[in-house]
């Protein structure tokens, strides 16, 4: 509790009844974030969900994060136990998650105090706490809640005591399986938020069930919302316009997996692993339905044999995983690259380095994506940076797997794993799906690996074509697919596999630059930092700093234009959330540190004096830090 900040203690503990709603006029707000927190199980994540699903509809931007604890079933009231979600409701766009929560729901005072301690409050933050732990029958229990109660309204923030357990337990039995709608309907009056939208969410997530539970959860729901209308003393209106288009609201691995049925792929091998497994949890409801199928494997390495062989068989497939599986299938994505089989590899990074921090956002994977496997195996390497990109990122990928006969790896992570965001609904269109397979007979006299001097590429030859037998290896081979050891076959083959990146490097477009084109610093980032960067620099150009951002959807190959674009800046620095050597450390200097991923990209390519700064506290960056960082780079 000593690294709270301190203000002015305010006390506001909720007893007794207060005006009707109806006498108080909603604050309007540009915009706020809300976290729900409690015990894994209690519903705090589903709760917050369906608040983002509501405001969404309502016509607010809004961004979700899911807050995870790393265990899978962490002790009940414990600090880093904290599961729930953190919403950010605004009247625009909303590209992240945004900067200190102002307002907390908390199931039990010990998440409350992850939260707290991890500096995720700001000042003066509300926070709504359940009551019940004040006169639990254990004065253990007791006495903490007390202690911390007493000690975040000395440290300035606004508390409110909720009866939320009692208030359930009149209308269903098992109150801590019914509080989270209690709670989505006190958030619908605080953010006045249609209830008729809120009881269509609970119908919608809700349907599958019986009718007894929807009935119950809309019950609790209008509960909580009258309890709020009649007992807390504010609440906020946050202009919306609703969209004239269709929009969905999905997290990022919903939408790879949307963007895996839109690409024509039929196939999704995979094996279960944190924070990747949403996506076949998706994809295994509805694939069949379309003609594909979800492998389930024994193992990571398995699921990506699995995947080349499908591959080879006819139609590109897709494996997803993780950072510790993304290692385990480097050795069958090095077959992929010899054997020139198109194959799609989503990794979902996390924390690392071995089991990491599971639940934890992280960008550490990209050098692995690109050098990882043994010997020289170009591969293409994409990130989406918003949730949107992550849909249309895979249709993109399958394309350029097909294309050039290569692995094209996406590289996701948690922070857009589980974050939703509404975008405009995708029309369907032809040019995504994959082409039909190709039984026409080969040519006479046609090679498997007859190789383009030019271009590296050659005709694929699939499985069942007249004249198109052939033996396939994870071996060295010549044009006819040959072993072969000799010197001159063999780096005729590694020439051809690496011209094919240098060929797609020339289909790409220049990087768009966030603001103007030239100016004092260019911001370079990618992945799942776009939005807070952007946010961030166009806070600082509102206040007439010379500042822009370009974001890199391409990693491997780079995209052409880069070095233009830089040298229209008097500096670049990139902005990342993986490891990187602080220069104000004692023993660090120009000779021994260790620059992010991406910096060491950019300097060892174009030879440009390129500083960098990241961030690895396992959540997603902040704008505010960003912005903080960028000042003190326009200072030097």
């Amino acid at each position: 509790m000593n690294q709270m900040t301190k203000q002015k203690p305010i006390n506001k503990v909720v007893k007794k009844a207060a005006s009707p709603a109806s006498t108080k006029a909603p604050i309007r707000l540009k915009e706020h974030i809300v976290e729900i927190i409690s015990d894994s199980g209690e519903g705090a994540q589903k709760c917050g969900q369906s608040l983002g699903a509501i405001a969404a509809q309502m016509g607010n931007g809004i961004w979700t994060t899911e807050i995870i604890p790393a265990e899978i079933r962490p002790p009940a009231r414990s600090v880093a136990g904290a599961s729930g979600n953190r919403i950010r409701i605004g009247s625009g766009y909303i590209t992240n998650g945004g900067d200190e929560t102002d307002l907390v729901v908390a199931f039990n005072e010990q998440v409350l105090l992850g939260r707290v301690r991890a500096k995720e409050l700001k000042p003066g933050c509300i926070i709504l706490m359940e009551s019940m732990w004040r006169s639990h029958k254990d004065p253990k229990i007791v006495a903490s809640y007390i202690e911390t109660h007493d000690r975040v309204v000395a440290a300035g923030y606004k508390v409110y005591e909720i009866p939320m357990e009692q208030q359930c337990r009149t209308m269903v039995a098992d109150a801590k399986r019914g509080k989270n709608m209690y709670v989505l309907g006190m958030l619908c009056y605080i953010y006045s938020l249609d209830l008729k939208l809120a009881i269509d969410q609970i119908v919608l997530t809700f349907g599958k069930k019986d009718q007894s539970v929807v009935d119950a959860n809309i019950m609790l729901l209008e509960a909580g919302h009258k309890w709020a209308g009649a007992n807390l003393d504010f609440c906020y209106s946050i202009p919306a316009t609703r969209s004239t288009e269709p929009q969905v609201v999905v997290n990022g691995n919903t939408a790879m997996a949307l963007g895996v049925l839109a690409s024509g792929m039929e196939i999704c091998a995979m094996y279960p692993i944190t924070p990747a497994t949403s996506t076949s949890h998706y994809l295994s409801e509805v694939f069949e339905k379309v003609g594909g199928m979800v492998h389930q494997a024994e193992d990571e390495i398995a699921a990506c044999a699995f995947a080349i062989g499908a591959s080879y068989a006819s139609k590109c497939a897709v494996t997803v995983t993780s950072g510790p599986g993304f290692s385990l299938k480097q050795e069958a994505i090095g077959l992929a690259v010899m054997g020139e089989i198109p194959l799609v590899v989503v990794n979902v990074q996390r924390g690392g380095p071995s089991t990491g921090q599971p639940t934890k956002m992280e960008q550490g994977d990209l050098m692995t994506a690109i050098f990882g496997s043994h010997g020289d195996a170009p591969k293409v390497v994409m990130a989406p940076g918003t949730i949107e990109e992550c849909f249309y990122s895979i249709i993109t990928a399958r394309k350029i797997a097909e294309t050039f006969n290569m692995v094209v790896v996406v590289l996701s992570d948690a922070a857009l794993a589980t974050s939703q965001q509404p975008f405009k609904r995708p029309e369907f269109s032809e040019t995504w799906m994959a082409p039909p397979v190709d039984q026409s007979p080969i040519p006479k006299g046609a090679r498997p690996y007859d190789w383009d001097d030019t271009t590296g590429l050659a005709r694929r030859f699939i499985p069942g074509q007249p004249g198109g037998m052939h033996t396939l290896t994870g071996l060295a081979h010549d044009r006819d697919s040959h072993v072969a050891y000799d010197p001159g076959t063999n780096e005729e083959s590694l020439r051809a596999r690496s011209l094919k990146l240098a060929a797609l490097q020339k289909t790409l477009k220049a990087p768009t630059v966030f603001g103007e084109r030239k100016g004092d610093l260019l911001v370079i980032g990618w992945g799942s930092t776009k939005g807070a960067i952007e946010e961030a620099v166009e806070a600082l150009r509102a206040e007439g700093r010379k500042v822009s951002s370009m974001h890199l959807q391409f990693l491997q190959p780079l995209p052409p234009g880069i070095k233009e674009i830089m040298q229209g800046f008097k500096k670049v620095m990139t902005i990342e959330s993986n490891w990187s050597d602080r220069p104000e450390d004692e023993i660090i200097d120009e000779t021994n540190r260790r620059y992010s991923s991406v910096a060491i990209l950019l300097r060892s390519r174009y030879l440009v004096d390129i500083d960098c700064w990241s961030d690895c506290k396992g959540q997603p960056i902040k704008p505010g830090a960003i912005r903080r960082v960028l000042l003190k780079q326009l200072q030097k």
